[in-house]
């Protein structure tokens, strides 16, 4: 007897190790991988939404796979790591004219905004009632203001800062996409078994399959928005005729992809031309970002992700949104992918319950 209890309490001893070495291997094991996980989760997002145009290349270059990803990867790094590389630099330009300005508002004063700015919905009295304050007295406007004007500048140098590092994450993420998207399908092959053992041979499928589905709505959907409003307001920019309409039009794509939206661009441009007497360049900066800058933020946005993703509308945008306010930037792509899963989940399972139903009856 005492033998078998022995035998029984030396099993539950080594099963108790062997789970307590399972888990500290497992946290390791995260500890050494959450290092990249920005990394990959940029190279999943790149795979999935490129990957048909990926597979276009290859047949073009006569299935010369690694190639194709050379190219892909040298393309990719040029279209969307080059703009980031631009707003860095241009965003140390901005806080020093930024402090020079306030300085020569300091001493010289400011000039008069145009009586057009305080028709502007919602902000526009406030923006002309701040603006008649810093005429009458611009040094003590300016300095009851400061800490709140140090403090932006303060974000604006660190958030270029952070900028640095979130393009090495884009580029190195888009080098591994290219391999991952060299390998083919035979990648996805072991996620598909795991999946299938987890949850099912029928449902792993379907959720591996909504992830992605997920993942590309919100990838052509945020940052394929994000991209046209950035190519239309270069557009409206240049056309005003603004030296700095690249700057611009590059800042523009960064508030859109982390859902700011376009107004902080066009708004501040508008009211600087007015002030610099080019009141007809001032109306139609106006005109052109509340109709197309915004239309393109607030209509195609919401089209884009819906057609890509095949994914109802409010599930993406709560997961952009809630993800972004819990993780940050790649946050959007996380929340996105959990309730999609969700989803997934919970319609697969009601399918289910409805099919039973029908049966039993």
């Amino acid at each position: 007897m005492n033998t078998l209890l022995q035998g029984k309490t030396r099993g539950f001893i080594e099963t108790a190790l062997a789970l307590l070495l399972l888990l500290i291997l497992l946290f390791d094991l995260y500890r050494v991988l959450s290092v990249f996980f920005g990394v990959f989760t940029y190279a999943i997002i790149f795979s999935v939404s490129f990957a048909k145009l990926f597979e276009r290349l290859v047949a073009l270059l006569k299935n010369k796979r690694k190639l194709a990803a050379f190219i892909y990867a040298l393309l990719l790094i040029a279209i969307i790591a080059l703009p980031f590389v631009y707003i860095i630099s241009a965003l140390g330009d901005y806080a020093a004219k930024a402090q020079l300005w306030i300085t020569n508002a300091k001493i010289h004063g400011v000039p008069d905004i145009p009586n057009w700015v305080a028709g502007i919905p919602f902000l526009g009295k406030k923006i002309a009632s701040f603006w008649q304050q810093l005429q009458a007295d611009p040094a003590t406007t300016i300095a009851s203001h400061e800490p709140q004007i140090k403090n932006m500048l303060q974000r604006l140098i660190s958030g270029g800062a952070g900028m640095v590092g979130a393009t090495l994450e884009f580029i190195v993420g888009i080098i591994v996409s290219a391999i991952l998207l060299a390998s083919g399908k035979k990648v996805l092959q072991p996620v598909y078994e795991i999946m299938d053992n987890i949850v099912g041979e029928h449902d792993g499928s379907i959720l591996v399959d909504a992830t992605g589905r997920a993942v590309k709505g919100v990838a052509v959907g945020v940052m394929g928005t994000a991209f046209i409003a950035a190519l239309f307001a270069w557009i409206g920019f240049a056309i005003a005729g603004i030296s700095f309409a690249v700057g611009l039009a590059a800042l523009t794509f960064f508030l859109v992809v982390i859902q700011v939206g376009p107004l902080l661009v066009w708004l501040p441009v508008a009211i600087w031309l007015g002030t610099h007497g080019q009141t007809g360049w001032a109306i139609f900066i106006s005109i052109y970002g509340l109709v197309v800058l915004m239309g393109i933020d607030n209509i195609l946005k919401p089209v884009l992700i819906a057609k890509s993703g095949k994914l109802p509308i409010l599930v993406l945008f709560l997961g952009v949104i809630g993800g972004m306010v819990a993780w940050g930037f790649t946050g959007m792509f996380k929340g996105a992918i959990i309730l999609a899963v969700f989803y997934t989940i919970l319609h697969s399972w009601l399918g289910k319950r409805k099919n039973s139903t029908a049966l039993s009856q």
